[in-house]
This record gives C-alpha cells, sequence and structure tokens, in this order.
C-alpha cells in the first residue's frame, strides 16, 4: 500500500468517497443544487477538482493497493473560534456544524472510507496513523471526527485506535433517507495511541 497527495485528476474517486462517507448525504445535496436536470455526480466532482474549499483535493490523500485507488482521508484544520451558524444553513447539516464547534482548532478528520474490495485489509487503520501525521506537522494537539451510529466496523476501528466519544447530535433527515439515528463526534490527542 502506499499513500499519496489527491490531485485534481482524482475528483471522480473524492467524489465517491466523500459520498461514501457520509450515507449518501452528499449526493443528496448535490441532487438538490443542481435540479432534476443536473448531474449531481459532475457537481461533486467540480468540488473536489476545485482549488479551494473544504472537500478540494488539497485537503486529500489516497492510499492505493498495487497501484489502484483504493481508500481515501480527507481531512483540514477546523476553526480555532467558530462563529454562529448561519440561520440559511440546511436543517440537514446543523447537528454536524454543532459537534465541529465542540473541538476548535482540533484537526477535522471529515472522510475516512474504503472501496468494498479492499476493505479489510488494514487501509483504514494505515490512514488513521497517517492523519496523526499531517495533523501534527501542521500543529494540532488533537484530532476529530464524527460518524454515524449506523457505521459499526468504524466505530469499532476508531475506538480501537483510541478515539474516545465526546458528544452526540441527532440526525435531521428531512427527505434524505438514511437509517442512522445519530452522529457521533470521537477526539484523540495526537500521538496518543
Amino acid at each position: 500500500m502506499d499513500i499519496r497527495k489527491a490531485r485534481a485528476s482524482d475528483a471522480a474517486h473524492l467524489a465517491r468517497f466523500i459520498n461514501m462517507a457520509a450515507d449518501d448525504l452528499p449526493l443528496h445535496f448535490w441532487r438538490k443544487t443542481v435540479g432534476p436536470d443536473g448531474d449531481s455526480w459532475a457537481l461533486g466532482q467540480e468540488r473536489a477538482a476545485r482549488e479551494t474549499g473544504n472537500f478540494s483535493y488539497h485537503n486529500a490523500w489516497l492510499a492505493e493497493v498495487d497501484g489502484a485507488v483504493a481508500a481515501c482521508l480527507l481531512g483540514y484544520a477546523a476553526e480555532d473560534q467558530p462563529g454562529p451558524i448561519d440561520p440559511d444553513t440546511p436543517p440537514i447539516f446543523v447537528p454536524l456544524l454543532e459537534l465541529e464547534a465542540l473541538v476548535p482548532g482540533s484537526w477535522y478528520l471529515n472522510v475516512l472510507a474504503t472501496y468494498e474490495a479492499f476493505r479489510g485489509k488494514g487501509l483504514g487503520s494505515a490512514l488513521l496513523a497517517y492523519a496523526e501525521v499531517i495533523a501534527a506537522a501542521a500543529g494540532h494537539d488533537t484530532i476529530s471526527l464524527i460518524a454515524e451510529d449506523t457505521h459499526q466496523d468504524a466505530l469499532r476501528l476508531y475506538t480501537a485506535k483510541g478515539y474516545r466519544q465526546v458528544a452526540r447530535r441527532p440526525v435531521v433527515k428531512d427527505d434524505w433517507d438514511v437509517d442512522a439515528s445519530e452522529w457521533i463526534l470521537f477526539t484523540k490527542p495526537v500521538g496518543i495511541t
């Protein structure tokens, strides 16, 4: 396995990984944004290929196995002083923003996802360890992440790697079809195994 920085040309992979990590919530949002005649995946790829923004390829790393893209890590610095949530924010995103605001200044691990064919091979563990290197190099002393209560394999992995649950918020579903009922915020001090 090799880990490399993502490139703009990886946008199709990044859009899939971003969507996988959040149970189709990004795709749901992209569909609403482009409307019934638009290409939702194209919007996701456009967002991943841009130079700025949290979901930019600049914030992503890919694990490859035998030259094939297998898994993704995407993260960035959380705001040091989060402001109030914009009243125009779609309600579906408010619980996530509330949880993110609880860990100001952390390195926020937004996406950890592995293609199904490569699961169970230690890629998630390797990318979690790599996240600590990135966070420490950027001067952060804590990593934070948010997971759904239905992602049992991920929850076991985070707990096994020293992450602890610090808060929960109910999932706001609106017309998003998902089984999850809670978002769970985890944190881990950087450098603690």
